[in-house]
Parts: C-alpha cells; sequence; structure tokens
C-alpha cells in the first residue's frame, strides 16, 4: 500500500467522489423522514464535499526508506536501522503478520496470472529480505514455524500456535459468560443468550438479572445487531462462529418424547371438538404449555395448533378466547412461531380481543401484538389492521399492566414511521401527557420513550408542541432520570427546531443549566441531544441580537411603505 498509494488513494477519491455525488442526488427534503436523519444526510454529505478534494500528508520518509530498499534488493549490506524502523512501522514484527502479507502477495501474483509483473516480484524480494531480518532478530523461532511462514499453506499452524484472542465483555452473555450465540434483549434494555434468559424467566423471575430492574414483559427481543457484530468478530479473529439453536439442517425440530407429541395431538383434537368445555380445558392446558419451554412451543406449532388457535379468537366465550390469545403469545416467543402466526390470520382476531376482550385478554393481546411486532414487515401489517387505537385506549384506562403492555407494544410499532401518524391521530399524545404528569409517576419512562419516536414526525412534533409539553420536558431535564432526561432532551430538539416560540419557551424556563449539566454528566445519547439543543438556542440568541444591532429604516420611510390610518396603529 506504501508502493503504489497513488494508485491506492486515487481509487479512494473516486468513490468519495462517487458517493458524494449519489447522496446529493437524493432529494431527501421530499421524503417522509426524521429532522434527525436529514441533520445526519446533511453532515454525511458535508464530509464527503470536505473529502473530496483534502489529500492527507503521506509519510514520505517511510515511502523513501522503502523506495531504498527496493533499489538495494540485492545488496547484502543493508543498514540494520533502516531494516528495524521498517519492520516497526509497517507492523511486520511477528510471524503471523509475515504470513498475511506473504498471502497478500500471492493473492496479487495469483490475480495477474501465470506471469507476475515486474512491480510484484520487486515486492517480493523487499519481503524476503524484512523477513530474513525478523527471523535473524528473533532466534526462539525455530526452523519449521520458518517453513511454515514462507507460504500460505502453513498459516493454519502458525494462528495454532498464537493465544486464542479474547472475547469481549459486550460478547459473553452476563448469565453463562460464554459467547452468545443467539443474543435477545428483555424489556430492561439488557442483552442475554435466548436459553439463560428464557431458563430464568420459567424460574419465576420477574427481574432483569443484571439490573435488577423489574420487567415490564417477558418477551425476548432478539438482537441483530448485536449477532451480526459477534460473526465478524469470530470471522475476524478466526473464531468459529457459534451456531444459533435451531440453525442446524440435522438438528430435530422437537426435543419432545413421542408421549408428549400424543399429549398435543389430543388437545388440538379437543379444540375441534363442538363441545365448548373440551375447547376451554384444552387451550387452557396449550396455554401452560406455550409457556413452560422452548420445545413444546415448536412442537405445539408444528402439530398444526396456530390456525386452530386463531379461529377460537373470535369465539363469543371470553375464556376460551383469553387462553387461545395468551397461547399464541407464548407461542411467538419462538422466532419461528412470529411469521407463521401472522400469515394465518391471527392480526385481526388478536385487534377484535384487544377491542373487545376481558382485562387479561386485552393485556395479553397487546402483549402478542409487541412480541409480533418485532419483524419489521409485521409492524406494517399490525399498524394497516387497526391495532393502534384500542392500543391508545388500554394505555389509557387499562390496569398498571395493561398500560405496560399497551405502552411497550406501542413503541415498538411506532419504529415504523408509517405507524406514528396513526398513533397521533388516535390521540395517543394528550393520554402519554397523562401520564407525564400523574401523581405517582409509574409510566414516565414509557411515555418519554414514545414520545421521542413521535417527536420525529411532523404531526407527533405538532400535536407535541400544541399538548403543552414544553414545561413538563424541561422538568424532567432537570429532575429526571438519567434516560428520561435522555428522551425529554431528544423530544425537545425536535420541538425546538424552526420554532422560535419553543425557543423562547425554553429559555425563560431557565433550561440552560440543566443543559450544560446533562452535556458534562448525561448518557452519550443525552450528552448529544443536549449540545444540539444548546446550539438551538445559541444560534436563535445570535440571530436575535444581529437582529437588534441592525439600523432601523428612517421614519420617513416607514411611513411611505404604510400610510397612517387607525387600522395601521391597531394591527402594529
Amino acid at each position: 500500500m506504501v508502493l503504489e498509494r497513488e494508485q491506492i488513494m486515487n481509487k479512494f477519491h473516486q468513490v468519495t467522489t462517487q458517493l458524494e455525488q449519489a447522496l446529493g442526488g437524493v432529494h431527501y427534503e421530499e421524503l417522509d423522514i426524521s429532522d434527525e436523519v436529514k441533520e445526519q444526510v446533511e453532515l454525511v454529505l458535508s464530509q464527503f464535499q470536505r473529502a473530496k478534494g483534502r489529500v492527507d500528508t503521506p509519510d514520505a520518509e517511510l515511502r523513501e526508506d522503502l523506495l531504498s530498499l527496493y533499489s538495494k534488493s540485492n545488496d547484502p549490506a543493508i543498514d540494520p536501522a533502516v531494516l528495524r524502523k521498517l519492520v516497526e512501522k509497517l507492523q511486520l514484527t511477528g510471524l503471523y503478520d509475515l504470513t498475511q502479507e506473504s498471502c497478500a502477495l500471492h493473492d496479487m501474483v495469483t490475480a495477474t496470472g501465470e506471469d507476475p509483473e515486474e512491480r510484484i516480484e520487486k515486492m517480493s524480494l523487499v519481503l524476503r529480505k524484512i523477513k530474513g531480518f525478523v527471523l535473524t532478530e528473533t532466534p526462539e523461532i525455530d526452523s519449521s514455524s520458518r517453513e511454515n511462514s514462507s507460504t500460505c499453506s502453513g498459516q493454519a499452524s502458525i494462528e495454532a500456535t498464537h493465544k486464542a484472542p479474547v472475547i469481549p465483555d459486550d460478547f459473553r452473555c452476563p448469565i453463562s459468560l460464554e459467547l452468545m450465540k443467539d443474543p435477545v434483549i428483555v424489556s430492561s434494555g439488557q442483552t442475554y443468550e435466548r436459553s439463560s434468559i428464557e431458563k430464568w424467566l420459567e424460574a419465576g423471575h420477574i427481574t432483569c438479572p443484571k439490573t435488577q430492574q423489574v420487567l415490564t414483559s417477558n418477551v425476548v427481543t432478539p438482537n441483530y445487531v448485536l449477532r451480526s457484530l459477534i460473526a465478524q468478530w469470530c470471522e475476524m479473529n478466526g473464531v468459529e462462529s457459534p451456531k444459533r439453536p435451531g440453525s442446524s439442517p440435522n438438528k430435530s425440530t422437537s426435543a419432545c418424547t413421542p408421549a408428549e407429541h400424543s399429549t398435543i395431538e389430543n388437545l388440538l383434537r379437543k379444540l375441534t371438538s363442538g363441545s365448548p368445555e373440551d375447547r376451554l380445558s384444552a387451550t387452557g392446558e396449550i396455554r401452560l404449555l406455550a409457556k413452560r419451554n422452548a420445545d413444546n412451543r415448536v412442537a405445539i406449532a408444528e402439530a398444526g395448533a396456530i390456525p386452530l388457535l386463531v379461529d377460537l379468537l373470535s369465539t363469543p366465550d371470553s375464556r376460551i378466547q383469553e387462553h387461545a390469545v395468551t397461547a399464541l403469545l407464548n407461542l411467538s416467543i419462538c422466532e419461528d412461531n412470529k411469521r407463521s402466526i401472522v400469515t394465518s390470520g391471527a392480526v385481526p382476531g388478536i385487534v377484535h380481543v384487544l377491542k373487545k376482550g376481558s382485562m387479561e385478554a386485552r393485556e395479553n393481546a397487546a402483549a402478542a401484538l409487541f412480541s409480533l411486532s418485532v419483524i419489521d414487515e409485521n409492524k406494517v401489517i399490525i399498524g394497516t389492521f387497526g391495532a393502534i387505537p384500542p392500543l391508545v385506549t388500554l394505555l389509557s384506562d387499562g390496569t398498571q399492566r395493561g398500560k405496560k403492555d399497551a405502552a411497550t407494544a406501542l413503541f415498538n410499532l411506532c419504529i415504523y414511521q408509517g405507524n406514528k401518524g396513526k398513533a397521533v391521530r388516535a390521540g395517543v399524545v394528550v393520554t402519554l401527557m397523562g401520564l407525564l404528569t400523574e401523581p405517582q409517576g409509574s409510566m414516565i419512562d414509557e411515555a418519554l420513550a414514545i414520545l421521542a419516536i413521535l417527536s420525529s414526525h411532523p404531526e407527533g412534533k405538532t400535536t407535541i408542541g400544541a399538548a403543552g409539553a414544553v414545561p413538563v420536558l424541561v422538568n424532567v431535564i432537570t429532575n429526571g432520570s438519567p434516560r428520561n432526561k435522555e428522551n425529554a432532551a431528544a423530544v425537545l430538539v425536535h420541538l425546538c427546531s424552526g420554532d422560535q416560540h419553543h425557543l423562547v419557551d425554553v429559555q425563560e424556563l431557565g433550561i440552560m443549566g440543566p443543559l450544560v449539566d446533562l452535556v458534562q454528566n448525561g448518557t452519550e445519547r443525552g450528552r448529544r441531544k443536549a449540545t444540539q439543543l444548546l446550539e438551538r438556542i445559541n444560534r436563535y440568541a445570535e440571530q436575535q441580537k444581529q437582529a437588534q444591532t441592525e439600523p432601523e429604516a428612517p421614519i420617513h420611510n416607514q411611513l411611505s411603505q404604510s400610510p397612517p390610518s387607525s387600522t395601521n396603529v391597531l394591527e402594529c
């Protein structure tokens, strides 16, 4: 790379120019995206524009030393000091590094065909010179290792001598301390290995193992981002990527015994019988079996229970209805079952239960919608079938548990931009403001989290501002928890974007001190949002200052532009 810096640098400049042109051609201001995303697009575009004409100063000395070695590649009397400096700067201090460089050179030779170019031959001579110097300076390396290091075929044996890489703490499950295969997020925001946290929940625990926070729901959400990062880390460090349970095609679909399968089949026969008592007992037992463990959830779905349970969502018997929707909730914990439940037409039935069912059935219907909405395309389907208005109703008049279930479902659904307007039109902002100001304050966390999502939508921003949210949000930034301060600042950033009225209000309410404190002591996102809000306040103050210092127009000009009349005086 040092020797071919011009060609490599030109390639990067070409890519930068292409990216800048492509991004500049997107009329993002016409798209239905949040102000925050627009700001990020503008920032990235400006960075590309700056980078397009910028050239960083190369390490001229390194290139000169390498060229000197190039020209003297056949000269045995090369200054060891130059070689030592090159080895350190190029970070070719060990056999593994040298092997990687040899393999890269080998790939270049292969790419050129049978006739290697002269530049590659020179690189090979230089690499041999560096390799000889490293081996001379490291006498503890035995001859067999030297032979292995000279070809790419010996790379595996070189890597085998290296110490196993240390697994990053974030990739270990806090419960088992092992590398996570299937990381999932619980309602507290913490990530665990699926099998470990499911055992914890099945044992009857209701708190997060790491934070001891009471969990609002037993539903777990796959952490796809972390799973991808773990896979990348494994690939980069030569570690075999962990296989998720159920990912192997040879793995049996369910670990249930024949007797357990027989029990499930008998229950399904009862579901289709004409006896209400049989259907009631069968749905109740399936509900409990699906709650017990993952193998049962797989076996029940494989036996064909999902369509039968969906049919029972519209039954007039409220007890059967409650068992059916709760059984679907428990089955949806299994990732593969989520799509099966939705494709079986369950969403309209779950929404029906959410509107008409008993309080417990409504609560479990809300939790089921949250579980199903983990899959992005399901967010669209659930919003289309009218789930959001009854969720807002449950958030307003449900029990404490019902409000929690409704809030988690609404939060997840409103991640999809198309559902934000539906939630606002369903009156969710008024309900959330009520939760923010109620004396016990038990739903402040959830209310602020949902408002932070809705404030990025034009309708949401307008409605939140009109609901008198600014004083409440300033109070949260002054006295709230770190996470609540973060979300309150996020809402205010959107409200104050292009709205001078709100900028004046937050200054009069004394927000500057709390914002400075948030910048210094808040969460990472809280610090970022507080900084953005301070910048907007300061920018507005500068504009006001400039407006006050500009000379006023002569009085005769003012009079000539507006004839003096009683109407004009009143308008002024």
